[in-house]
Protein backbone atom coordinates (compact mmCIF):
# COMPACT_ATOMS: atom_id res chain seq x y z
CA UNK A 1 0.00 0.00 0.00
CA UNK A 2 1.38 3.51 -1.25
CA UNK A 3 0.30 7.25 -0.99
CA UNK A 4 -1.48 8.97 1.53
CA UNK A 5 -4.55 8.61 -1.16
CA UNK A 6 -4.81 5.08 -0.38
CA UNK A 7 -5.36 5.58 3.62
CA UNK A 8 -7.99 3.81 5.58
CA UNK A 9 -7.85 6.05 8.43
CA UNK A 10 -9.42 9.64 8.35
CA UNK A 11 -9.22 10.74 12.08
CA UNK A 12 -6.60 10.29 14.75
CA UNK A 13 -7.18 9.86 18.66
CA UNK A 14 -4.88 11.92 20.68
CA UNK A 15 -5.25 10.08 23.98
CA UNK A 16 -3.61 13.11 25.72
CA UNK A 17 -1.57 12.66 28.79
CA UNK A 18 -3.56 10.65 31.42
CA UNK A 19 -7.02 8.68 31.00
CA UNK A 20 -8.25 9.53 34.50
CA UNK A 21 -10.78 12.02 34.51
CA UNK A 22 -9.50 13.58 37.86
CA UNK A 23 -6.24 14.20 36.52
CA UNK A 24 -7.37 15.23 33.15
CA UNK A 25 -9.36 18.06 35.00
CA UNK A 26 -6.11 18.48 36.88
CA UNK A 27 -4.06 18.66 33.86
CA UNK A 28 -6.25 20.69 32.10
CA UNK A 29 -6.31 23.79 34.47
CA UNK A 30 -2.76 23.57 34.78
CA UNK A 31 -1.93 23.07 31.33
CA UNK A 32 -4.51 26.30 30.51
CA UNK A 33 -2.26 28.35 33.52
CA UNK A 34 1.23 27.44 31.76
CA UNK A 35 -0.54 28.23 28.43
CA UNK A 36 -1.78 31.83 29.44
CA UNK A 37 1.57 32.57 31.40
CA UNK A 38 3.58 31.58 28.16
CA UNK A 39 1.42 33.37 25.70
CA UNK A 40 1.16 36.94 27.97
CA UNK A 41 4.68 36.61 29.35
CA UNK A 42 6.05 36.13 25.87
CA UNK A 43 3.97 39.12 24.42
CA UNK A 44 5.15 41.75 27.38
CA UNK A 45 8.86 40.59 26.11
CA UNK A 46 8.32 41.94 22.40
CA UNK A 47 6.01 44.80 23.32
CA UNK A 48 9.06 46.00 26.04
CA UNK A 49 11.38 45.32 23.41
CA UNK A 50 9.37 47.14 20.42
CA UNK A 51 8.48 50.22 22.42
CA UNK A 52 12.06 50.71 24.67
CA UNK A 53 14.59 51.99 21.98
CA UNK A 54 17.28 51.06 23.94
CA UNK A 55 16.20 47.50 23.69
CA UNK A 56 16.83 47.66 19.81
CA UNK A 57 19.38 45.73 19.53
CA UNK A 58 20.34 42.63 17.67
CA UNK A 59 20.32 40.50 20.89
CA UNK A 60 16.73 41.65 21.65
CA UNK A 61 15.70 41.46 17.72
CA UNK A 62 16.31 37.77 18.50
CA UNK A 63 15.10 37.71 21.51
CA UNK A 64 11.63 38.68 20.14
CA UNK A 65 11.64 36.43 17.35
CA UNK A 66 12.82 33.65 20.23
CA UNK A 67 9.51 35.25 22.25
CA UNK A 68 7.15 35.26 18.89
CA UNK A 69 8.37 31.60 17.83
CA UNK A 70 7.64 30.44 21.56
CA UNK A 71 3.94 31.86 21.18
CA UNK A 72 3.42 30.04 18.37
CA UNK A 73 5.49 27.17 19.30
CA UNK A 74 3.35 26.09 22.07
CA UNK A 75 -0.01 27.35 20.26
CA UNK A 76 0.47 24.44 18.20
CA UNK A 77 -0.35 21.78 19.93
CA UNK A 78 -1.49 22.87 23.47
CA UNK A 79 -4.94 24.71 22.34
CA UNK A 80 -6.32 21.47 20.84
CA UNK A 81 -5.56 19.39 23.73
CA UNK A 82 -7.66 21.93 25.87
CA UNK A 83 -10.22 22.04 23.33
CA UNK A 84 -10.33 18.34 23.29
CA UNK A 85 -10.73 18.17 27.12
CA UNK A 86 -14.04 20.92 27.10
CA UNK A 87 -15.80 18.99 23.91
CA UNK A 88 -14.71 15.67 25.09
CA UNK A 89 -13.94 14.41 22.08
CA UNK A 90 -10.10 13.23 21.54
CA UNK A 91 -10.71 12.77 17.60
CA UNK A 92 -8.37 14.48 15.19
CA UNK A 93 -8.74 14.53 11.30
CA UNK A 94 -5.94 13.27 9.13
CA UNK A 95 -5.78 16.95 7.25
CA UNK A 96 -5.51 18.70 10.49
CA UNK A 97 -3.55 16.15 12.46
CA UNK A 98 -0.61 16.58 9.40
CA UNK A 99 -1.11 20.43 9.95
CA UNK A 100 -0.41 20.25 13.62
CA UNK A 101 2.61 18.09 12.40
CA UNK A 102 4.01 20.80 10.41
CA UNK A 103 3.37 24.15 12.31
CA UNK A 104 4.63 22.00 15.33
CA UNK A 105 7.90 20.80 13.20
CA UNK A 106 8.29 24.53 11.62
CA UNK A 107 8.34 26.34 14.97
CA UNK A 108 10.55 23.46 16.28
CA UNK A 109 13.18 23.87 13.69
CA UNK A 110 13.25 27.78 14.29
CA UNK A 111 13.85 27.27 18.08
CA UNK A 112 16.83 25.45 16.89
CA UNK A 113 18.15 27.73 14.25
CA UNK A 114 17.11 31.16 16.63
CA UNK A 115 19.05 29.92 19.57
CA UNK A 116 21.95 28.93 17.20
CA UNK A 117 21.71 32.60 15.94
CA UNK A 118 21.66 34.13 19.51
CA UNK A 119 24.59 32.26 20.27
CA UNK A 120 26.09 33.46 17.41
CA UNK A 121 25.33 37.38 18.17
CA UNK A 122 26.94 36.44 21.50
CA UNK A 123 30.32 35.23 20.24
CA UNK A 124 30.55 38.67 18.07
CA UNK A 125 29.96 40.73 21.36
CA UNK A 126 32.46 39.19 23.58
CA UNK A 127 34.98 37.86 21.00
CA UNK A 128 34.81 40.47 18.50
CA UNK A 129 33.54 43.70 20.18
CA UNK A 130 34.98 46.13 18.37
CA UNK A 131 33.92 44.85 14.85
CA UNK A 132 30.36 44.26 16.23
CA UNK A 133 28.41 47.03 14.70
CA UNK A 134 29.89 46.61 11.83
CA UNK A 135 28.88 42.33 11.41
CA UNK A 136 25.62 42.53 13.59
CA UNK A 137 24.05 45.46 11.38
CA UNK A 138 20.34 45.67 11.15
CA UNK A 139 20.11 44.44 7.50
CA UNK A 140 22.12 41.35 8.62
CA UNK A 141 19.79 40.64 11.37
CA UNK A 142 16.68 41.05 9.33
CA UNK A 143 18.52 38.98 6.37
CA UNK A 144 19.79 36.00 9.20
CA UNK A 145 15.90 35.98 10.81
CA UNK A 146 14.61 35.64 7.63
CA UNK A 147 16.79 32.53 6.41
CA UNK A 148 15.83 31.45 9.77
CA UNK A 149 11.97 31.09 9.36
CA UNK A 150 12.44 30.06 5.19
CA UNK A 151 14.55 27.28 6.20
CA UNK A 152 12.24 25.95 9.10
CA UNK A 153 9.27 26.11 7.06
CA UNK A 154 11.10 23.92 4.05
CA UNK A 155 12.51 21.62 6.47
CA UNK A 156 9.06 21.36 7.90
CA UNK A 157 6.71 21.10 4.37
CA UNK A 158 9.52 18.35 3.61
CA UNK A 159 8.30 16.44 6.52
CA UNK A 160 4.98 16.80 5.79
CA UNK A 161 4.95 16.17 2.28
CA UNK A 162 6.76 12.11 2.83
CA UNK A 163 4.01 12.20 5.39
CA UNK A 164 1.08 12.33 2.91
CA UNK A 165 2.48 9.18 0.90
CA UNK A 166 2.30 6.92 3.63
CA UNK A 167 -0.74 4.79 4.48
CA UNK A 168 -2.68 4.50 7.96
CA UNK A 169 -5.10 1.32 8.05
CA UNK A 170 -5.15 -0.06 11.55
CA UNK A 171 -3.93 1.65 14.56
CA UNK A 172 -5.20 5.01 14.97
CA UNK A 173 -4.90 6.06 18.89
CA UNK A 174 -1.74 8.28 19.14
CA UNK A 175 -0.32 8.20 22.63
CA UNK A 176 0.25 11.86 23.05
CA UNK A 177 -1.20 14.80 23.12
CA UNK A 178 -0.10 15.95 19.54
CA UNK A 179 0.86 15.07 16.18
CA UNK A 180 4.42 14.30 16.64
CA UNK A 181 6.38 13.55 13.49
CA UNK A 182 7.74 10.43 14.97
CA UNK A 183 4.61 9.32 16.46
CA UNK A 184 2.96 9.59 13.53
CA UNK A 185 5.27 7.91 11.73
CA UNK A 186 5.13 5.16 13.59
CA UNK A 187 1.52 4.55 13.09
CA UNK A 188 1.64 4.55 9.46
CA UNK A 189 0.91 0.21 8.20
CA UNK A 190 3.58 1.35 4.67
CA UNK A 191 6.64 1.54 4.33
CA UNK A 192 8.64 4.40 6.64
CA UNK A 193 12.21 3.95 5.28
CA UNK A 194 11.85 7.19 3.39
CA UNK A 195 10.64 9.54 6.29
CA UNK A 196 12.85 7.73 8.88
CA UNK A 197 15.52 8.94 6.40
CA UNK A 198 14.14 12.17 6.29
CA UNK A 199 13.96 12.92 9.90
CA UNK A 200 17.33 11.43 10.93
CA UNK A 201 19.26 13.98 8.07
CA UNK A 202 16.83 16.53 7.27
CA UNK A 203 16.29 17.41 10.78
CA UNK A 204 18.79 15.39 12.77
CA UNK A 205 21.39 17.53 10.33
CA UNK A 206 19.81 20.76 11.30
CA UNK A 207 19.42 20.10 14.90
CA UNK A 208 22.82 18.71 15.43
CA UNK A 209 24.41 21.65 12.96
CA UNK A 210 22.86 24.36 15.22
CA UNK A 211 24.06 22.66 18.12
CA UNK A 212 27.24 22.46 16.96
CA UNK A 213 26.76 26.22 16.36
CA UNK A 214 26.09 26.91 19.77
CA UNK A 215 28.94 24.50 21.30
CA UNK A 216 31.46 26.39 19.08
CA UNK A 217 30.14 29.85 19.50
CA UNK A 218 30.32 28.98 23.61
CA UNK A 219 34.04 27.05 23.33
CA UNK A 220 34.93 30.44 21.80
CA UNK A 221 33.47 33.08 24.51
CA UNK A 222 34.33 30.63 27.45
CA UNK A 223 38.07 30.75 26.56
CA UNK A 224 37.99 34.80 25.30
CA UNK A 225 36.35 35.41 29.18
CA UNK A 226 38.66 33.37 30.80
CA UNK A 227 41.38 35.84 29.48
CA UNK A 228 39.94 38.81 30.80
CA UNK A 229 41.78 39.76 33.46
CA UNK A 230 39.35 41.55 35.70
CA UNK A 231 36.76 40.09 37.38
CA UNK A 232 33.68 42.38 37.28
CA UNK A 233 34.86 41.86 33.35
CA UNK A 234 34.37 38.50 33.24
CA UNK A 235 31.40 38.80 35.10
CA UNK A 236 29.46 41.26 33.21
CA UNK A 237 30.41 38.73 29.46
CA UNK A 238 28.68 35.51 31.37
CA UNK A 239 25.62 37.62 32.58
CA UNK A 240 25.84 38.70 28.59
CA UNK A 241 24.98 35.26 27.40
CA UNK A 242 24.15 33.36 30.89
CA UNK A 243 20.71 33.87 30.03
CA UNK A 244 20.65 32.20 26.26
CA UNK A 245 22.71 29.31 27.64
CA UNK A 246 20.52 28.62 30.08
CA UNK A 247 17.69 28.31 27.76
CA UNK A 248 19.98 26.05 25.15
CA UNK A 249 20.44 23.94 27.87
CA UNK A 250 16.68 23.62 28.72
CA UNK A 251 15.59 23.25 24.93
CA UNK A 252 18.61 20.73 24.30
CA UNK A 253 18.36 19.10 26.77
CA UNK A 254 14.81 17.60 26.44
CA UNK A 255 14.82 17.65 22.68
CA UNK A 256 18.17 14.98 22.92
CA UNK A 257 15.81 13.01 25.67
CA UNK A 258 13.13 12.47 22.99
CA UNK A 259 14.91 12.13 19.60
CA UNK A 260 18.32 10.99 19.86
CA UNK A 261 18.25 7.86 22.40
CA UNK A 262 17.66 4.35 21.01
CA UNK A 263 14.20 3.57 20.05
CA UNK A 264 14.16 0.54 22.88
CA UNK A 265 14.20 3.13 25.79
CA UNK A 266 11.08 5.24 24.32
CA UNK A 267 8.29 4.80 26.27
CA UNK A 268 5.19 6.97 25.61
CA UNK A 269 4.80 8.57 28.85
CA UNK A 270 8.85 9.25 28.67
CA UNK A 271 8.42 10.89 25.24
CA UNK A 272 5.38 12.98 26.01
CA UNK A 273 6.93 13.80 29.72
CA UNK A 274 9.75 15.11 27.83
CA UNK A 275 7.56 17.10 24.87
CA UNK A 276 5.85 18.69 27.94
CA UNK A 277 8.68 20.18 28.97
CA UNK A 278 10.09 21.76 25.62
CA UNK A 279 6.34 22.47 23.77
CA UNK A 280 5.11 24.25 27.07
CA UNK A 281 7.40 24.30 30.38
CA UNK A 282 10.42 26.04 28.45
CA UNK A 283 8.57 28.61 26.56
CA UNK A 284 6.60 29.44 29.59
CA UNK A 285 10.29 29.89 31.49
CA UNK A 286 12.01 31.34 28.82
CA UNK A 287 10.66 34.99 29.71
CA UNK A 288 11.04 34.63 33.42
CA UNK A 289 14.81 33.65 32.83
CA UNK A 290 15.71 36.42 30.16
CA UNK A 291 13.82 39.04 32.82
CA UNK A 292 15.21 37.93 35.88
CA UNK A 293 18.86 38.21 34.89
CA UNK A 294 18.94 40.86 32.48
CA UNK A 295 18.71 45.01 34.25
CA UNK A 296 17.76 46.07 30.47
CA UNK A 297 14.84 43.91 30.32
CA UNK A 298 13.64 44.55 33.64
CA UNK A 299 13.65 48.55 33.23
CA UNK A 300 11.73 48.01 29.83
CA UNK A 301 9.29 46.02 31.93
CA UNK A 302 9.00 48.26 34.06
CA UNK A 303 8.67 51.21 32.42
CA UNK A 304 5.97 48.93 30.55
CA UNK A 305 3.92 48.84 33.18
CA UNK A 306 4.22 52.32 34.62
CA UNK A 307 3.61 54.10 31.14
CA UNK A 308 0.51 56.00 30.45
CA UNK A 309 -2.21 54.27 28.30
CA UNK A 310 -1.84 57.42 26.10
CA UNK A 311 1.92 57.15 25.59
CA UNK A 312 2.10 53.55 24.59
CA UNK A 313 2.29 53.49 21.27
CA UNK A 314 3.61 50.85 18.28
Amino acid sequence: MEGGNQSRISEFILLGLSNQPEQERLLFFLFLVMYLITVLWNLLIILAIRTDSHLHTPMYFFLSNLSLVDICFTSSAVPKMLVNHISGNKAISYTNCLTQAFFFSWFAGLDSIILASMAYDCYVAICAPLYYTMIMTQKVCVRLAAVCWFWACIHALIHTIFLTRLSFCGHNEIHHFFCDLSVVIRLACSDTFLNDLMVYTIGGLTTVMCFIGILISYTRIFVAVLKIPLAHGKKKSFNTCGSHLIVVCLFYGTIIAVYFNPTSTHTAQKDTASAVMYTVVTPMLNPYIYSLRNKEMKAALTMLFTRKPDNLSL
